[in-house]
C-alpha cells in the first residue's frame, strides 16, 4: 500500500474539503446548523487521523505537513467568516492570522536552508484545539435563546484561553525558530 494512500490521509484530505463547504454554508446560506456541523467533523477527523496513523503505524511525511497546514487553513476561513459576520472583533483576527504568518515566514527559511520543520508541542495542539472547540460555540451563540446564551458564554471561554495559548505557543515556536536559524547561519558563515 502506498505511504501516501492510507485511513489517516484520507481523512485529512476530508478535513481539507469541509473549509470550503464550511464558507459556502456560513457565508453564502447562513446555515449556522450545518456550518457547525462542519466544524465538528472536521474536528474528529483531526483527532481521529492523528490517532489512527499512530495505532496503525501510518504516519507519513504527507500527514506530517497537511494536517497542520489544513489546521491553520481552517483557522484562517473561520477567522474570515468570523470577520464577515462580526463574530470576533478585527484586532483578534489579526492577531491570531498575524502569529501563523510570521511562522509560515519562519518555517519557510527553514526549508531554505534545510532546517527540518519545527515539532507541534502539546501546548500548541491544545491552543488549535481550544480555538477549534471555541470556533462552533461561537458560531452557535448566533442563535437566540437558551442554547445561544450558553454558547456565548462556553465560547469566548475557550476563545480567551485558546487565543491566549496560541500567541504563547506562537511566541515560542518563533523563538526556536530563530534560535535553529541563528545556529544554522554560524555553521554556513564558518
Amino acid at each position: 500500500m502506498s505511504t501516501l494512500i492510507t485511513v489517516p490521509n484520507a481523512l485529512t484530505f476530508l478535513r481539507f474539503l469541509g473549509i470550503p463547504l464550511f464558507i459556502h454554508l456560513a457565508l453564502n446560506l447562513e446555515a449556522d446548523g450545518w456550518a457547525i456541523t462542519v466544524l465538528v467533523i472536521g474536528g474528529a477527523t483531526d483527532y481521529f487521523d492523528g490517532k489512527i496513523a499512530r495505532a496503525w503505524n501510518q504516519t507519513s511525511r504527507f500527514g506530517e505537513i497537511a494536517d497542520p497546514a489544513i489546521d491553520r487553513l481552517y483557522i484562517f476561513a473561520i477567522l474570515i467568516v468570523f470577520l464577515v459576520r462580526e463574530i470576533l472583533p478585527l484586532w483578534m483576527i489579526l492577531v491570531l492570522i498575524g502569529r501563523d504568518l510570521v511562522l509560515g515566514v519562519l518555517t519557510i527559511l527553514m526549508a531554505r536552508k534545510s532546517i527540518p520543520a519545527l515539532s507541534v508541542t502539546y501546548l500548541g495542539k491544545a491552543a488549535t484545539f481550544n480555538l477549534m472547540y471555541a470556533f462552533p460555540l461561537l458560531l452557535l451563540a448566533q442563535s437566540d435563546g437558551r442554547w445561544g446564551n450558553l454558547a456565548f458564554v462556553t465560547g469566548w471561554s475557550f476563545a480567551i484561553w485558546g487565543f491566549a495559548l496560541y500567541i504563547s505557543t506562537g511566541v515560542g515556536y518563533a523563538r526556536q525558530a530563530f534560535v535553529q536559524l541563528r545556529g544554522k547561519y554560524v555553521i554556513y558563515s564558518k
